[in-house]
């Protein structure tokens, strides 16, 4: 009796064990989880329904969709060891799984996800060695595949009804700030650029804030701008050729540690001084917070609220 007393706990000890190592699934588990086929930009995954255990690694434009949709993730992205002030309503729970480029596997594993929401910026054995851990999709960087994006995460987290609404409200958004502009700025140049490590980047019109500015808004898209392949360093002297009407600057301590000054030290230029938007006055400097990705529901939400009524002037 004392012997089976003795097998029966033992059995049990290493029972929760394996439960505390996501080896066995638990018998209210089994009888509750459910999965389904969904489909995202041409593959096909299977995944619970809804995903109460979402981790973010690699991809920033998800955080957004989070934020967006009031998704808590179990883990997310930290940037400096942080989580970034825009994420403050989501993140009071969120571990942190590692830096944008710097997944921690370690901490991805403790947390036993549903799902893993990586990028498709990651490389290959990235990815497979999330795969090894749970369902992992890698999601677009691209801008406009944002409305794939933010249904996503709809579609995982049973917010569906919820994703439509935003993105309709942004269409009407949309053809209202149309209307204002007409066409005044018909033959303008019109440039989005970010300061990473002190140097000036451009991007291709299908990443970043592009797609709104030259897709959405519908203006000429820069030369330097079709030729970008996706994020691309410009000398001060070539954008200075570009000669832009108005400028977009998006800048972050964050991304520029080690140059945090390098803002002030352009505009201190005499070279960016001689620009046609710098002397008329039509440079705007994180009018959206800096680390916005600027193709997602958020940023392009924001980025349009804000850049209308300055490109109405």
């Amino acid at each position: 009796m004392k012997k089976r007393k003795w097998l029966y706990r033992s059995f049990i000890a290493l029972l929760i064990a394996l439960l505390a190592l996501g080896g066995v699934q638990s018998p209210a588990a089994a009888a509750t989880s459910k999965t389904t086929k969904i489909k995202y930009l041409g593959k096909t995954y299977t995944v619970p329904v809804p995903a109460k255990r979402i981790v973010i690694t690699g991809s920033m434009e998800t955080m957004e969709d989070a934020l967006v949709l009031n998704v808590k993730p179990a883990g997310g992205i930290t940037v400096g060891g942080k989580f970034p002030s825009m994420f403050k309503k989501i993140t009071g729970s969120t571990v942190s799984i590692g830096e944008k480029t710097q997944p921690n596997l370690e901490a991805i594993v403790k947390l036993k996800p549903d799902v893993i929401l990586a990028s498709t910026k990651f490389p290959k054995d990235v990815l497979n060695k999330l795969q090894k851990i749970s369902t992992t999709i890698p999601v677009s960087h691209i801008s406009t595949d944002w409305e794939a994006n933010l249904r996503l995460l709809a579609t995982l987290t049973g917010k569906k009804q919820q994703a439509e609404s935003i993105i309709k409200s942004y269409k009407t958004q949309l053809a209202t700030a149309k209307k204002k502009l007409g066409t005044k700025l018909k033959g303008k140049k019109v440039v989005a650029i970010r300061i990473r490590n002190g140097n000036m980047m451009i991007y291709n019109k299908d990443v970043f804030f592009n797609p709104t500015l030259y897709r959405d808004l519908g203006l000429t898209v820069p030369n330097e701008i079709k030729k970008a392949k996706s994020q691309e360093v410009i000398s001060l002297e070539k954008f200075s050729a570009m000669n832009p009407d108005y400028i977009f600057i998006q800048f972050s301590t964050d991304e520029n540690k080690n140059k945090t000054e390098a803002l002030k030290q352009l505009q201190k230029n005499p070279i960016w001084k001689n620009i046609k938007a710098v002397k008329n006055k039509k440079v705007f400097v994180n009018v959206v917070d800096p680390l916005a990705q600027g193709g997602t529901a958020w940023s392009k939400t924001n980025f349009l609220k804000a850049a209308v009524p300055m490109l109405s002037k």
